[in-house]
């Protein structure tokens, strides 16, 4: 009888350690996949990131190599509290203007693939434009993808690079923030940050409401996976490591503190972030705002397939709102 006890025990046991190294192995895949792109070096690829826009937007080619001719699209790096090298493409407007862009990429992209952005504010409507590398992108260091969260420290901090580099000696930038994807995500999580004088708008393209939300659509769509337990543990597993987690990464709670004027852009048939998500975040947010749903667009796509209207809802949107501080002292005619 002893001995059948004892071999029972030995079979659970046997068994309980294979769901732990099984769920443990699992988790630690899911972080590499989710925080690491899966091993995809796309974002890194800077060589292969000029032939992707180049392809899908062909009219980006002759601009950035009339640029590139007269060293208009520039380099600069800042070094982050933690030793980390972080990197961004900058240019100054054809004319002298305070108006400014900071335009963040999306998840597994970098500021190469924020180039058909930096057209529609320097090309169209003659905006000064930064465009960084997040972290594990581009030429920035780093040793995972934030999601956006910590990253809204780096762009706060590339948002005042801006202001140094684009201000004149008679006043300080005037700023517009947009992000797309993730870069929205980001853009949303800076919006409820306290926020210096010169920046006055945001404009977010299919983000996300959080990091969770975001892997639990994913786990769901992509692997047929419920979240418990994985992403529970894989949350967790992040904290430790990184010290954060998928639910304190949450746009949907910063966007709530919001008390900027921002406009919403989501896509229809958007199923990677389902649109949804962004009208959670217009929804949540107080105080001016306007919502653009486009109609057909799917994930990121909307300016690749309505260019025009993107760039002129665009334009209407910064005219009211990203108003030279010199220009709102100005009489009524």
């Amino acid at each position: 009888m002893k001995k059948k006890k004892n071999k029972v025990t030995r079979v659970i046991l046997t068994v309980l350690t294979i769901i732990i190294i099984m769920l443990a192995g699992s988790t630690l895949y899911l972080q590499w996949y989710a925080l690491k792109a899966g091993g995809n070096e796309r974002g890194k690829n800077i060589e292969k990131s000029y032939a992707y826009m180049y392809e899908h937007y062909p009219f980006l080619s002759q601009w950035v190599d009339s640029l590139q001719q007269v060293n208009a699209l520039r380099d600069t790096f800042i070094v982050a509290e933690d030793g980390t090298s972080l990197h961004a493409l900058y240019l100054y407007a054809d004319s002298t203007t305070t108006r400014t862009a900071v335009a963040v990429h999306g998840y597994t992209d970098n500021a190469v693939r924020m180039l058909h952005m930096a057209y529609l504010y320097h090309h169209d409507l003659h905006y000064n434009v930064l465009l960084p590398d997040l972290r594990f992108a581009g030429l920035s260091g780093g040793n995972h993808i934030q999601m956006g969260w910590k990253d809204r420290l780096d762009v706060l901090r590339w948002m005042e690079v801006a202001n140094e580099l684009f201000s004149t000696p008679a006043a300080a930038t005037d700023m517009v923030i947009h992000g797309i994807s993730m870069g929205a995500a980001t853009t949303v999580c800076v919006s409820g940050e306290p926020l210096p004088a010169y920046v006055h708008c945001f404009v977010e393209d299919c983000g996300y409401t959080s990091v969770w939300d975001e892997y639990e659509n994913e786990l769901k769509n992509r692997f047929g996976l419920p979240a418990f337990p994985l992403l529970h543990l894989a949350s967790m597993a992040t904290h430790l490591r990184f010290g954060w987690n998928f639910r304190e990464a949450s746009p949907l709670s910063q966007v709530k503190k919001c008390r900027l004027p921002m406009l919403f852009i989501h896509g229809t048939e958007d199923t990677f972030v389902p649109t949804w998500m962004g009208d959670s975040l217009y929804a949540a947010k107080t105080g001016i705002k306007e919502q653009w749903k486009v109609k057909g667009a799917t994930h990121a796509d909307s300016y690749l397939k309505y260019a025009k209207d993107y760039t002129e809802i665009i334009k209407r949107f910064v005219g009211k709102y990203n108003i030279p501080k010199d220009m709102n002292n100005l009489p009524c005619k």
